[in-house]
């Protein structure tokens, strides 16, 4: 009967370290306040924020809302494989995973870049002000999920069998690179689709 309670807790668990989930919901809560400054912007000035929407290239968001949802996939994968012990499989995703995060990066700056090029800077308006704001806030941390795919591919075994640290610390990070997916998600709605 105590096997049967413990499969039952062990099936039931969260994946990675309960740290990780705090940070989780504090980031969630201070990018649900910076929506609210948004939303509250937009409401006060809706005809401007329509107009300077219409600067945006609405294929650049959807080209890189999807490469941030196949590196959640190959980093989804990356906790699969080494959860299998295929420990070569999960480095290829980890590598495919950053491979698609500086594709995002790359296209970020080139329409930040095209954006300035048509008059369109931190201070041009107060879109443009909370465009560069979230964008430049989920930059950063993309380049920090770089560090978090650095330590996943340390911390995957060469060979030697994995321990359940190994385990719950890509999880951990997994959990960090679905977050800053998630939040690129709400930022695209927000600033690209909301008319």
């Amino acid at each position: 009967m105590s096997d049967l309670v413990n499969t039952g807790r062990r099936g039931r668990t969260v994946p990675g370290q309960p740290d990780m989930w705090a940070f989780v919901l504090f980031e969630t809560l201070v990018f649900t306040g910076y929506f609210g400054f948004y939303l509250f912007s937009r409401a006060q000035n809706p005809e401007l924020f329509l107009r300077a929407q219409a600067d945006l290239d609405l294929r650049i968001g959807v080209f890189n809302t999807l490469v941030l949802l196949l590196s959640s996939w190959s980093v989804a994968r990356c906790v699969q494989s080494t959860r299998a012990g295929a420990y070569r499989a999960a480095r290829r995703d980890v590598f495919i995973t950053a491979a698609l995060a500086a594709g995002f990066l790359f296209c970020k700056v080139f329409e930040w870049a095209r954006l300035v090029r048509i008059g369109n800077g931190l201070e041009s308006n107060d879109f443009f002000t909370y465009y560069f704001f979230l964008t430049g806030i989920h930059f950063v941390h993309l380049l920090i999920g770089f560090v978090v795919l650095g330590v996943i591919v340390y911390q995957i075994p060469r060979g030697r069998p994995r321990s359940s640290d190994t385990q719950t610390l890509v999880e951990t990070c997994a959990t960090y690179w679905h977050t800053v997916d998630f939040l690129w998600v709400l930022i695209f709605a927000l600033l690209y689709v909301v008319r």
